[in-house]
């Protein structure tokens, strides 16, 4: 009989219980497919008695951050206040627990964890794509990466929701093969399991939808220029159309200009790097291109209602 593979979960508080339970049951179908006990789980907190989710759903824990037991991996769970509940203790507990051998991962905005622990410098890691600016701002010698999840480097992850069950059904597939795999998928009523390369949005023609080569080109110039933003003429150069032509496609499909949209874009990762991260609203300004803080500020203003300050201390 093949030995149960045991995975424990770290969940922070304000966990996304999307990603716990896309976590756990695809290892309780495998148990009931398979009519094997292939995997068990237990779950770990502070102060190891229980812990709430995001949604206000309640867990009890098997265990505290002092009792960590031996497993085969422990997984980090958090959610969108990651921040706010990831303490020293934490990162302490998961310093010990990879010290004494234990195989990590991450769910969600559980690298944060792992990341603020120093763990995850110089290879690939996925978090939600909500995170994303923010995370490669602080952790620039984190290799992240716009997929679903990352399954070939020392430390797992996903980016949480149904990626995590991308990742489970994976894991399960390199362990008892894949047709073990399918069959918890079909369980699962999810006929769509993705690989580790597949990007966690939809096609820019989709979101828009759309089907325009030519403006998802553009929309993805930009969205990589945000920093440093192009001319109108030079990203109508890179995608093969004059500056006219351009402005037709954006006001045929998206009712905008492509100088308006551009803008949106940096604001709106100007609002992320405020919202989640500590930088300074200069520093905010100058990663998205902002040629002052006073411009930045009276921007900021007319899209959101208040300056970049204000938004900031409604956080405090």
């Amino acid at each position: 009989m093949t030995t149960a593979q045991h995975f424990a979960f770290l969940l922070i508080e304000e966990f996304t219980h999307l990603a716990f339970a896309n976590a756990v049951e695809p290892l309780r179908i495998a148990n009931l497919v398979s009519d094997q006990p292939l995997y068990r789980w237990s779950f770990i907190a502070i102060g190891g008695t229980e812990v709430t989710a995001s949604n206000d759903v309640t867990i009890r824990v098997h265990h505290g951050l002092d009792d960590i037991p031996a497993c085969d991996r422990l997984f980090v769970i958090a959610g969108t206040n990651a921040r706010a509940h990831i303490t020293r203790t934490h990162l302490t507990a998961l310093r010990h627990a990879r010290s004494h051998g234990i195989a990590l991962g991450a769910l969600c905005s559980g690298t944060y964890a792992l990341a603020l622990a120093g763990m995850l410098d110089n290879q690939r890691a996925a978090i939600h794509w909500e995170f994303h600016d923010s995370f490669a701002e602080e952790f620039p010698d984190i290799a992240l990466v716009r997929s679903v999840f990352v399954d070939d480097a020392p430390i797992v992850s996903a980016s949480g929701g149904s990626a995590t069950a991308d990742l489970m059904l994976n894991l399960i597939a390199a362990r008892h093969g894949e047709d073990l795999s399918i069959t918890v998928a079909d369980q699962m009523v999810y006929n769509a399991v993705r690989d580790g390369s597949a990007a966690q949005r939809v096609s820019l023609q989709a979101r828009s939808g759309q089907r325009s080569p030519k403006l998802a080109h553009a929309i993805q110039i930009m969205r990589g220029a945000v920093e440093h933003p192009l001319s109108i003429g030079e990203i109508a150069q890179q995608v093969g159309v004059s500056a006219r032509q351009l402005e037709r496609i954006f006001g045929k499909n998206l009712h905008t200009s492509p100088k308006k949209y551009m803008l949106d874009l940096r604001l709106e990762r100007a609002r992320y790097l405020l919202l989640q991260t500590e930088m300074s609203v200069i520093d905010v300004a100058i990663a998205t291109g902002f040629e002052s803080p006073s411009h930045f500020a009276r921007v900021y203003r007319a899209a959101f209602g208040m300056p970049p300050n204000r938004q900031r201390n409604r956080m405090s």
